[in-house]
């Protein structure tokens, strides 16, 4: 009889508590649902129309044939993108400003934020109003080039990476997280040992700050790689373009002016060739970024959560 009531009490604790739902929550779950994959549709259908499209050939995409896989599958718009000499040199510089870029932005967005997220600094409220004044008043863009030109960086690679390198954004963000989650007694512990705060700085604080420091790589990375702006007004050679500079340039080239061809063949093929460019060089451009994300995507939620629920 004991062993009977053991198994049953067993057999309770063993089993799973189910929540019993009323017709309303299963109403509400449905709708919610129902949202959910309306969003996601509205989300992802772009994404993967302008893959389709980008392998799919000219004719299809402007008879608008395509609408979720591709038509005539065919590689001409990668092949006319890589045909041009240019698109290897703008992906070595593109990683190169990413690269060096990402580790100065990063470097001197912690070594910023950390000083201001300890309450002991003297000080820190107003070197942290002055990064904000920043944030909202700066002298223009001409003279941020006389700037820029004044530092001896125009046509060279610290162009496009040292006046950009640190965002104040990003230190508010990193602080931020530093206050909430290096507490002061876990430094004071520290010091009694004999630690100092540089040492303190790298064995300690970075070690548990890998959520904001994914953050703060993609961020970084992201605004590196798309940046064409600062390649526009700062570079003149084209041996350091960056990769967006140049696919705009190729659009720009690849353009049609239909009074200079009065072959009705050769204009159509001309414009589907064009279209096709567009959604190829979508592509080109995004998948570096792309794949980046799935590797810090766990980090960069947490940190991010951490950032703005505890600030």
């Amino acid at each position: 009889m004991v062993n009977s009531e053991q198994t049953v009490l067993l057999k309770a604790r063993k089993a799973p508590t189910r929540i019993l739902e009323n017709s309303v929550d299963r109403m509400y779950l449905f709708f919610v649902y129902i949202f959910l994959i309306i969003c996601l549709i509205i989300v992802a259908y772009p994404l993967i129309y302008i893959v389709s499209s980008s392998f799919s050939s000219s004719s299809a995409v402007i008879s608008g044939k395509v609408w979720l896989f591709p038509v005539e599958p065919t590689l001409r718009g990668y092949k006319a993108v890589f045909q041009n000499p240019q698109i290897l040199t703008g992906y070595g510089n593109s990683l190169f400003y990413l690269f060096f870029g990402t580790l100065l932005s990063v470097m001197l967005t912690i070594t910023a934020a950390y000083p201001l997220s300890r309450k002991n600094f003297y000080g820190r409220n107003v070197i942290t109003a002055l990064f904000i004044f920043t944030m909202l008043f700066n002298g223009g863009l001409i003279p941020y080039y006389l700037t820029v030109k004044g530092m001896g960086l125009l046509d060279t690679r610290w162009a496009m990476i040292i006046p950009g390198a640190i965002s104040v954004w990003q230190v508010i963000l990193a602080r931020t997280f530093f206050q909430t989650s290096i507490p002061s007694e876990l430094t004071e512990a520290a010091h009694l040992d004999g630690c100092s705060d540089f040492k303190f700085l790298l064995r300690i604080v970075i070690p548990l700050s890998k959520p904001i420091i994914a953050v703060l790589v993609l961020m970084y990375a992201i605004g590196y790689w798309n940046s064409y702006f600062e390649a526009l007004i700062f570079l003149k050679s084209a041996k350091l373009y960056p990769l967006q500079l140049i696919l705009r340039n190729i659009l720009i080239l690849n353009s049609i002016d239909p009074t200079m061809i009065k072959d009705v063949k050769e204009l159509a093929d001309r414009q589907g060739l064009k279209e096709l460019l567009k959604y190829s060089l979508i592509v080109v451009a995004s998948a570096p970024v792309l794949m980046l994300y799935p590797f810090v995507q766990k980090h960069f939620v947490k940190g991010l959560l951490i950032g703005s629920l505890k600030g």
